[in-house]
């Protein structure tokens, strides 16, 4: 015991450890009828340790060549003991991931949580969701087998659809004109490597940003008295029980759902029929095939891509258009278009399986 103490006070000597103990002790979340939305970006975090924990263990077997990464996932999935359940949390978790991200993103624009002081946390969240989905397209690839490498290919077409700079992205990303064991070398670095050191610094911003600012309310409680919860231990302990939640929705699926390998990419195959990409990327591929060809003389794809980019931007910049919405005359407006916009989304994805 004695040891024990002594060792704390080395420890609190040198880390002030006592510090972020305050910290998280005055910390206080907010008691409303919409209080269940504090824990997405809770599970959000959650998530993405199991996606860094899942990722480290498969690193230690997989290769990343096109004459090999095939078989290095087939040698996890059937020899590495437990290989086919790290293999499958690492899927399953990835989409759980990104489920919660966009749900995240969802419930903070309806409570209007990106209001002053907050605009610069809602930016870094939507940079967040984004380099999940680039997260999502990188490591499809991964496994080079042959739906993934079809789709990518895709993908990738579609991004050299973009005005000036398409063909030159396209290029860079598949480390040539096409598809090939450069590409998932590249893909692979992406995911490994250049995509989480921007997330890490990305999440440090917004951790830091939700930590300064606190939990935002409604804004009908905004000026109103109301409860709240100290966040330690009260408000974590419900975070851990979340947590948990997800861990047995995450086992169940990998256990009655394991994530296949299929087949082998074969470059010179001809591609399967049904292709499609993740279902999060759905909504936007079935969009860009029920644009026209040719719209008043631009190419019915580039102008879907453009489409998109220029959604992507207002998506960031939302806090200014609100400030803009209220100063019209039309608060609404906003919350509108936000409503038409999960509409579309949700629809266009129910099309594009059924």
């Amino acid at each position: 015991m004695a040891m024990a103490t002594r060792i704390l006070h080395w420890l609190e000597d040198r880390l002030e450890l006592s510090s972020i103990r305050r910290l998280a002790v005055h910390k206080e979340v907010p008691v409303h009828r919409f209080s269940w939305a504090y824990f997405l970006g809770g599970a959000v975090l959650f998530l993405l340790m199991i996606q860094l924990g899942t990722g480290i263990l498969l690193l230690l077997y997989y290769r990343p060549s096109a004459e090999e990464a095939y078989e290095s996932v087939q040698f996890i999935v059937a020899e590495v003991e437990f290989g086919w359940l790290i293999r499958s949390m690492h899927s399953w978790s990835a989409n759980l991931l990104v489920g919660m991200a966009f749900l995240h993103l969802f419930t903070t624009f309806f409570m209007k949580a990106y209001r002053k002081p907050r605009e610069i946390t809602w930016m870094s969240g939507v940079l967040l969701l984004f380099l999940m989905l680039a997260f999502g397209f990188s490591g499809y690839l991964l496994p080079w087998n042959e739906l993934a490498y079809f789709a990518t290919q895709v993908g990738t077409d579609i991004v050299g659809a973009v005005p000036l700079i398409g063909h030159p992205l396209m290029v860079f990303l598949r480390g040539g004109e096409q598809v090939t064991g450069a590409t998932l070398t590249r893909f692979f670095g992406f995911h490994v490597a250049v995509l989480p050191a921007l997330t890490t610094l990305l999440l440090l911003l917004h951790l830091g940003l939700v930590q300064k600012h606190g939990m935002s309310v409604p804004p009908k409680m905004i000026g109103k008295p109301y409860q709240t919860l100290p966040f330690f231990p009260n408000v974590l302990l419900r975070d851990i029980m979340a947590w948990y939640i997800l861990l047995a929705v995450l086992v169940t699926l990998c256990a009655f759902l394991p994530w296949e390998l299929g087949s082998k990419a074969d470059p010179f195959a001809p591609a399967p029929q049904g292709i499609r990409p993740e279902w999060y990327f759905i909504f936007m591929f079935e969009t860009l095939k029920i644009i026209p060809s040719n719209v008043l003389g631009i190419e019915g794809e580039t102008l879907g891509v453009v489409g998109f980019g220029a959604a992507a931007l207002a998506l960031i910049v939302v806090p200014f258009w609100d400030y803009l919405a209220r100063r019209l005359g039309r608060p609404g407006l906003l919350t509108l278009l936000g409503v038409l916009a999960v509409i579309y989304m949700a629809v266009m994805t129910l099309v594009g399986y059924l």
